[in-house]
């Protein structure tokens, strides 16, 4: 992100190969642990969450609490065990998500619901969620447990809430920002947060981690809300113009009805509160969204987002974990390029 991170303009494109390199002993023992936790006796419980696990992503998430925990000078194994606890925690989402949204496919893949139905998708996500805090209490943090599981019923409620918000085109831009922070931020914050928890760091770190983890989770959020209308499916690692078909009002969509013409508005309407949301009105939506400048409008925001959590990182003493969390604003802002 350019305009946060001047020195760093001379790289020829943002990654996360640092923090994938500076977690990746720890990562082979969350990865482990996972497939320990996903374990069953009811057959169709493993078989269900290693279809999920398997189907890729970059388990960005317990990087982040790996790598807090090393910037902060953490030297015991507990980071792991909070690491594999919020990548259950983001996993029993997914499976919850996908049943809500009705998901087809996600990162290329059918969704367990298709292939399961929606019953044991839902009750397979609560087991992930229950193996998620047995893990948490291993740690013996009864601090690190209060934030994580805050952030699981901060989550749940973004989630019933924007299902309430789905298909109203009277959801404020306030209202959308609140959403997106319980549903998709609130994570990426206490993932961020446990690490100086565990390292016993003093209060002003632990906030400076918090506030990273939020401001990376509204940034990512946004920039997913971007590609839905103008990336690839390999970028958003579901099908693009899902948003749109399934009704769900974010930020662009937001911005583009309040700037539009009245026809402009009855558009959307019939777009999204009455499932008028074929590929014609996709296109449609597209060209509206360009002419108002939406997206850019999104990016502007996402950007702004990703410079707060850029300070927030940058606080914490110079190492090469600080750096690859740096890294990682850096490479979920150019997404959109």
């Amino acid at each position: 992100m350019s305009s946060a991170s001047p020195a760093r303009e001379s790289r020829q494109a943002a990654s996360i190969d640092a923090i994938v390199a500076l977690t990746r002993a720890d990562m082979e023992e969350v990865n482990g642990m996972i497939l320990a936790m996903a374990g069953s006796n009811v057959e169709l419980i493993p078989e269900i969450a290693k279809h999920l696990i398997s189907s890729g992503g970059k388990r960005l998430r317990p990087m982040l609490t790996i790598a807090s925990a090393i910037a902060c000078g953490y030297k015991g194994d507990g980071h792991v065990k909070l690491a594999a606890s919020v990548e259950f925690m983001h996993t029993a989402t997914l499976l919850h998500d996908d049943v809500v949204d009705e998901s087809d496919m996600r990162r290329g893949k059918k969704t367990a619901r298709t292939i399961w139905g929606n019953q044991a998708s839902v009750l397979v996500g609560d087991f992930l969620l229950g193996q998620a805090f047995k893990t948490m209490v291993e740690v013996g943090s009864l601090t690190a447990l209060d934030i994580l599981s805050r952030a699981s019923a901060v989550i749940a409620e973004g989630e019933v809430w924007q299902l309430s918000a789905a298909k109203k085109l009277t959801t404020t831009e306030s209202d959308y920002l609140a959403v997106i922070e319980a549903k998709t931020a609130a994570l990426f914050s206490a993932a961020s947060e446990v690490g100086p928890v565990l390292a016993g760091s003093p209060s002003e770190t632990r906030e400076a981690m918090r506030s990273y983890g939020l401001n990376l989770g509204r940034a990512f959020q946004l920039v997913d809300d971007v590609l839905d209308y103008r990336g690839s499916a390999k970028d958003l690692g579901k099908n693009t113009g899902d948003d749109f078909r399934e009704g769900k009002i974010t930020l662009p969509v937001i911005i583009a009805h309040e700037r539009g013409s009245e026809p402009e508005r009855a558009f959307w309407r019939r777009a999204l509160e009455e499932n008028g949301n074929d590929d014609d009105a996709l296109a449609e939506a597209r060209r509206l969204l360009d002419r108002h400048g939406a997206l850019e409008a999104t990016v502007t925001r996402a950007r702004s987002y990703g410079e707060t959590a850029y300070a927030a990182a940058a606080s914490l003493p110079r190492s090469e974990a600080r750096e690859s969390l740096l890294d990682v604003v850096d490479f979920c802002i150019d997404r959109i390029n």
